[in-house]
């Protein structure tokens, strides 16, 4: 009786561990699916060479940094920015929300894909810069009213650094006086 119940158990276990790695999974590539898309040219980099998991690294990275923006400014909570952005590009968008906050207003995102091309790659491997052609639809909006609606193709130079486990954006600024 004892080993049937044993073995009836172990079963049940391994089934609901499987279960919770299916889940798991799916809300992932969920979670994936919802990322910017991001394309990497580094054919010009210089003075060194990107290595292939630092060119992955830093396209995930960048699109997971403007997810957070995007989330950050349209709900108004600049705590978000702490998980990809640092420095001045952190400031920036801080400086932002408080100033949305104070007006009552708040900017919504729609991100259509960048194409950054990798212009400088530091010798000691602590810097990257970027220049970034982004296609984003820019909302702005009284509590749920749009107020203003209109697609940008904007161009940023990017200042990307690496942290503990990911790249960082560290300063992020348009080329024409575009805020992203």
């Amino acid at each position: 009786m004892k080993t049937t119940a044993l073995r009836y158990g172990s079963l049940l276990i391994i089934v609901a561990i499987l279960l919770l790695g299916v889940v798991a999974y799916r809300l992932r590539a969920t979670a994936d699916d919802e990322l910017p898309r991001v394309q990497l040219n580094a054919d010009n980099i210089g003075p060194r060479p990107i290595e292939d998991l630092t060119s992955k690294s830093v396209q995930r990275d960048y699109a997971l940094a403007w997810q957070t923006m995007e989330q950050a400014v349209a709900e108004n909570k600049s705590g978000l920015l702490d998980g990809y952005l640092t420095g001045f590009a952190k400031q920036d968008f801080t400086g932002r929300i408080n100033s949305q906050v104070k007006s009552g207003l708040h900017a919504r995102y729609t991100d259509r894909g960048h194409k950054l091309d990798a212009m400088f790659y530091s010798p000691s491997g602590d810097a990257m810069e970027l220049r970034d052609h982004a296609q984003l639809d820019v909302q702005i909006l009284d509590g749920g009213k749009v107020i203003y609606d209109e697609p940008v193709n904007a161009e940023f130079m990017v200042l990307m650094t690496p942290g503990a486990d990911r790249w960082l954006v560290r300063q992020i600024q348009g080329t024409n006086g575009e805020k992203p």
